[in-house]
């Protein structure tokens, strides 16, 4: 009987301790989703608005040069307040590597006699940087460099999402959606550094 006893309690246990991990996860899991939603939706790069937008290639031209800018606006601010090493590592990184693009973006663009314009993704992507400055402008030391590099997770992705389904994709000119392919991979490489980062300022 004692030992019936125990082993329902021991059961009652286990199954309490697995529903408590399984909970956990789930809601994890579930931070996780909202994050990268409300990134997505932040940035104006959802996938909706990629399927229902039609871009032209000057105003892709656009949208490419007013991403990687807006990235070098963000590693300006994180070279004036960071004091980590690492972060103002990867704040350098970004700025010389984003303004490289949009050297090879400008040099594309005047030989093709392409004059980037405005649109729709460039105007949310805009407002999206206004947002994101005044949030890490409120911030200082250690908190100021998680949010920084928190946003620089956020916003690869949804830059390198948009990159792959909507700027590649409707790119008519041979030359730019070369360009555009050509960079996908230094995207991916911040993308994972600023991963790697993030896990470890925020251990």
């Amino acid at each position: 009987m004692i030992f019936f006893v125990t082993f329902l309690a021991i059961t009652y246990s286990n199954n309490k301790l697995k529903y408590k991990t399984m909970k956990k996860l789930k809601n994890q899991g579930f931070i996780q989703f909202v994050l990268l939603l409300s990134a997505l939706l932040f940035y104006g790069l959802e996938s909706k608005a990629q399927k229902s937008t039609t871009l032209t290639d000057p105003e892709i031209a656009s949208v490419a040069v007013t991403a990687n800018q807006i990235d070098i606006d963000y590693a300006n601010i994180a070279l004036l307040r960071s004091k980590n090493a690492e972060v103002l590592n990867f704040a350098h990184t970004m700025a010389n590597d984003h303004k490289a693009i949009i050297d090879q973006a400008v040099a594309l663009v005047t030989k093709l006699g392409v004059t980037p314009k405005t649109n729709a993704v460039t105007k949310s992507l805009l407002d999206g940087e206004k947002t994101t400055i005044k949030k890490l402008k409120a911030k200082k030391g250690v908190a100021f460099d998680k949010a920084y590099i928190s946003n620089e997770v956020a916003y690869h992705k949804a830059v390198i999402g948009a990159v792959e389904t909507l700027l590649i994709p409707q790119a008519k000119n041979a030359e730019l959606k070369a360009l555009l392919v050509k960079v996908m991979p230094a995207l991916k490489e911040h993308l994972a550094h600023a991963e790697m980062l993030n896990k470890s300022i925020n251990k």
